[in-house]
């Protein structure tokens, strides 16, 4: 599928088996966030391009390859979104990072926006969203929109499982916008969640189930 990439490593696919995992505890279903996010990150930025230049080593002058200098960004869908940050960031120093706080009517199942606050000079970064779950595609479709409304140009959405109705809402939404994805699921339920998916993944992170 174009634009859709699933993550098929085995670390990967081991950790989201622990992390589905209704046993799993809040620390480690934190810390398997974080581990995911990493490996997620570091498939999402394969196309960063590089500039050649040149090292002293200790035994002599090696051509090497350094990032290119390109902005990016790293914007946190709130509230799960704020667990996959620090794995982004830590491949990614240099990131700044803004927050879109988004809801779920639980009614309607449709995205509430209550909070943005992104970098000033947004437009001119790279931007990849992240969200552990896209399930209606809604919350995600509405980031992108925060985003291009604020003259992004290349933007890509990262998440840990996404269900079928998810992607298909996001990629007729947002054509131009790559998904990178460590699992596709069977598919949503009458409330709107993922099945089998892993829970609410806000309160498993921070322990409010």
């Amino acid at each position: 599928m174009s634009g859709v990439h699933i993550i098929e490593h085995p670390l990967v696919l081991h950790k989201l088996g622990i992390l589905r995992d209704k046993r799993t505890g809040t620390k480690e279903f934190r810390e398997l966030v974080h581990e995911l996010s990493i490996l997620l990150g570091y498939e999402a930025t394969r196309d960063l391009a590089l500039a050649d230049t040149t090292v002293e080593t200790p035994l002599g002058t090696a051509n090497c390859k350094t990032l290119e200098g390109k902005k990016l960004g790293v914007i946190p869908i709130l509230r799960a979104g704020l667990g996959m940050v620090d794995g982004i960031t830590s491949l990614l120093p240099a990131a700044k990072v803004g927050h879109i706080g988004l809801y779920r009517d639980p009614e309607t199942l449709t995205p509430v926006d209550y909070y943005s606050k992104l970098p000033a000079d947004v437009s001119e970064r790279d931007i990849i969203i992240v969200d552990p779950m896209l399930a209606t595609g809604g919350s995600a479709i509405a980031a992108v929109n925060v985003c291009k409304r604020e003259g992004c140009k290349h933007i890509k959405l990262c998440n840990i499982i996404a269900a079928p109705e998810g992607i298909k809402a996001v990629r007729e939404a947002h054509p131009d916008v790559d998904i990178y994805v460590a699992c596709i699921d069977e598919r949503l339920n009458e409330h709107g969640y993922i099945v089998p998916g892993l829970g609410d993944a806000g309160d498993r992170l921070f322990g409010t189930k």
